[in-house]
């Protein structure tokens, strides 16, 4: 019975001979009962009826060969590894050496073989694509895969985006610095030489393992920050502001313990927390309607709108005492009626700034007719004409400001100074208006 036998065509590569200890050449002869390892005969001592310990001449054999097809009826299976080894060897394409390295097939042989059988194969290209599907949905289930974009954030070194990203630079899809950065140089003076004792050598093998298992916990980090998508990290603060205040706290304290958690069980974990405070809340306000006597939801809707009524009763006389605080300052009067106009038009109240201290405040900018004022959004109308700012001007500093947070992914307010050469009080304001709205993301 034939079986195939090592292909290579280096007989140095092949096992020797049991009898005569030479290097075996197909075909050669295997006992099928003594082994392992495997009892191997050339064919002289095979003939001559060789025996050695407990194997015997009668015993049953296998004769070992390549010499037969496996994908073509014209080339044999050491024909095949041949042409595999010599494409491995010589490359892709370069057929006339390839040929040469077999010596026995031609150069357009080699290449009408290697392109049907191992290219344009169906049975190859099914296998293939099987392989990457099952890769695809291997993947399916991690909770924020990293895609590199067109233009990633670049935090400076050293920044709080950076030490929170754990040194990642997503334009080199690197880290600045590993995790135990300097745990290599233990190993820079050790050499492994052989007259080292074995107490000193089991030392050196230890330092080595201790190395070892600083290696794996570097690679564990990695796999944390990738798995939980903590490298895209302005994508990761974008869908925590969908919580409210006191889950986005939860979140931020419970991160550091998503090393615990897969990914997809830490987010279950978030969600159910912020389920929990939407119960918590709506119990709290079903029972301060059942402390007021209702009994049934129309009469509830009718109580908060009523309340919401008294809410802002109370803040127009607290804005009306302010005022009369001041009755001698025309800004403060001036300031009141802009908030009570915000009020009555629906955008948010704000803060009077008043003084008694002889210098008196602006008033608020008239926007009518400035350029760039159809641009604006009702609370940039606003924040302009409390800051006195032109609205052309206002729209430079806002790309400035959001650029430069897209590079660095996140940005200071003294950096904002330093780009906008203004008041330090009106750069604040900007800026702390353009982090309320959600344009740029605080470092």
């Amino acid at each position: 019975m034939e079986r195939l036998a090592s292909f290579s065509n280096d007989p140095f590569d092949k096992p020797p001979c049991r009898g005569c200890s030479s290097y075996l050449t197909e075909p050669y002869v295997k006992c099928a009962e003594c082994g392992p390892p495997p009892f191997l005969l050339c064919l002289q001592c095979f003939t001559r009826g060789f025996e050695y310990k407990k194997h015997q001449s009668d015993h049953t054999y296998e004769i070992m060969t390549s010499d037969f097809p496996v994908l073509d009826p014209n080339w044999t299976a050491q024909e095949e590894m041949a042409l595999l080894e010599a494409v491995m060897d010589c490359g892709f394409g370069n057929w006339q050496d390839v040929a040469n390295q077999m010596c026995t097939k031609s150069k357009e042989e080699c290449e009408k073989h290697y392109m049907k059988h191992f290219i344009n194969n169906p049975l190859f290209a099914s296998t293939l694509l099987n392989l990457k599907q099952a890769e695809e949905a291997q993947h399916n289930e991690t909770a924020i895969p990293f895609h590199p974009a067109d233009d990633p954030p670049r935090p400076t070194f050293d920044s709080l985006l950076s030490r929170d990203m754990a040194g990642y630079m997503p334009a080199r899809a690197d880290f600045v610095e590993e995790f135990d950065n300097y745990a290599e140089w233990d190993l820079r003076d050790i050499d492994f030489v052989e007259d080292d004792s074995d107490i000193l050598h089991a030392l050196k093998i230890a330092v080595v393992d201790i190395y070892h298992s600083r290696l794996k916990e570097r690679q564990r980090r990695k796999k944390i920050i990738r798995d939980h998508g903590l490298i895209n990290l302005r994508k990761f603060q974008i869908l925590e502001r969908r919580y409210p205040k006191e889950v986005q706290d939860l979140y931020e304290t419970m991160r550091r313990f998503a090393r615990i958690l897969g990914p997809v069980e830490h987010d279950k974990f978030i969600e159910s927390h912020a389920l929990e405070f939407e119960l918590r809340r709506e119990i709290k306000r079903l029972q301060e309607y059942r402390a007021a006597g209702i009994t049934n939801f129309c009469c509830a809707r009718t109580y908060d709108h009523l309340k919401k009524t008294r809410d802002e009763e109370r803040l127009k006389r607290t804005m009306l005492s302010e005022v009369l605080q001041y009755i001698q300052d025309s800004s403060a009067c001036q300031q009141w009626l802009s908030r009570q106009a915000d009020i009555d038009s629906g955008l948010s109240p704000t803060v009077p700034v008043a003084s008694n201290s002889g210098r008196r405040s602006a008033p608020p900018l008239n926007l009518t007719g400035l350029p760039g004022t159809e641009k604006l959004n009702e609370k940039e109308k606003e924040l302009c004409q409390m800051v006195r700012l032109v609205p052309g001007a206002y729209l430079e500093y806002k790309a400035a400001l959001v650029n430069e947070c897209n590079k660095q992914g996140g940005l200071r307010l003294a950096q904002a100074r330093a780009l906008i050469k203004i008041d330090v009080n009106k750069t604040r304001k900007i800026y702390d208006f353009l982090i309320r709205e959600g344009y740029i993301t605080k470092a």
